[in-house]
């Protein structure tokens, strides 16, 4: 074999290592990391570690996240879902609030899969208070897609909360607790129909995907999971919004007043907010309940009283 040809074949092996599926982290993996580490999952940050390699993959792959992409990954943990992440090429912002899991997590990724080191940023931070200012990466992205394994004590929160402060934040895959997963994916009427299902619904849509089972975690949880996928409008939020002049403010005050006093109709729940002539306006029964409104009215709602305001200003100031 000459020199030529060496080179040739040194190269593609070097080449097929690194195409080659990166090594996930099993039970075995994650249990021994935590004990180097002295980390055992919380409470208070509503630790559950992945122990599955197929279910990470299984998010990632229902995700729909490719090469390239730019992930925001909230809660990573001991690097489970991080790794499938950076296995499919996407490059990964990771929020975690847990220090010790925050510093421990680059080593990981550096011990398991060294190629990808360098498309993997982690940011120590509480992702309910996180700013576009301190994740500049995010920041310079035209599109963001979040895939994560969310605690389940402040899921709703955190993607509320993620939606409205990045714009460019235009698809989710997220795995929370079943419960929380229908509610999100709720439509009008139904009991789990709520404040959640009725805030994400401004922003895109939102549906219920694969079960997730209990034994795939460590702890293993008193509960079922499940994946919610979500898409955003092209417009950021409801089109309707825009066309209507209706604020996300203005809306979403009359959603958690009319949710607040579920069983009362919306003359009673909402007597100090809208009058009788928005409701004319906007063409709603105000002896409906809020539970039967889509986003849509709610949004009609809140620009009909906005409109009568407006016009009883200008008549006082007449």
């Amino acid at each position: 074999m000459n020199t030529t040809t060496s080179l040739q074949a040194a190269d593609n092996r070097e080449n097929t290592a690194t195409d080659r599926p990166g090594h996930l982290l099993g039970a075995a993996d994650i249990r021994r990391i935590a004990a180097e580490a002295g980390i055992r999952p919380t409470k208070k940050f509503g630790q559950n570690f992945v122990i599955d390699p197929g279910t990470v993959r299984k998010i990632v792959h229902e995700s729909g996240v490719s090469a390239g992409d730019t992930v925001l990954e909230v809660g990573p943990g001991l690097g489970s879902l991080t790794l499938a992440l950076l296995e499919a090429g996407t490059n990964v912002t990771a929020i975690e609030i847990d220090p010790p899991l925050a510093q421990r997590l680059p080593g990981t990724v550096a011990q398991f899969m060294p190629q990808a080191a360098n498309r993997l940023h982690v940011i120590n931070h509480d992702a309910l208070t996180v700013t576009p200012e301190d994740t500049p990466r995010l920041s310079a992205a035209r599109h963001i897609t979040l895939v994560a394994n969310l605690p389940y004590n402040v899921a709703t929160p955190i993607i509320l909360t993620l939606l409205e402060r990045f714009p460019q934040l235009d698809r989710f895959t997220v795995m929370v607790q079943k419960e929380v997963a229908d509610r999100l994916a709720a439509t009008p009427g139904s009991k789990i129909y709520g404040t959640p299902s009725v805030k994400l619904a401004w922003y895109g849509i939102a549906q219920r995907s694969a079960m997730i089972g209990r034994n795939v975690f460590w702890p293993a949880p008193n509960v079922d999971s499940a994946l919610v996928t979500f898409t955003r409008y092209p417009e950021g939020q409801l089109p309707e919004a825009s066309e209507l002049g209706a604020a996300r403010a203005d809306v979403f005050a009359l959603v958690d007043a009319a949710f607040g006093q579920r069983r009362k109709t919306l003359h009673a729940a909402l007597k100090r907010m809208v009058g009788p002539e928005a409701f004319t306006a906007c063409g709603i029964d105000p002896t409906r309940r809020g539970e039967t409104l889509t986003i849509q009215e709610f949004t009609r709602l809140a620009a009909a009283q906005s409109a009568q305001e407006s016009t009883e200003g200008k008549q006082e100031s007449a």
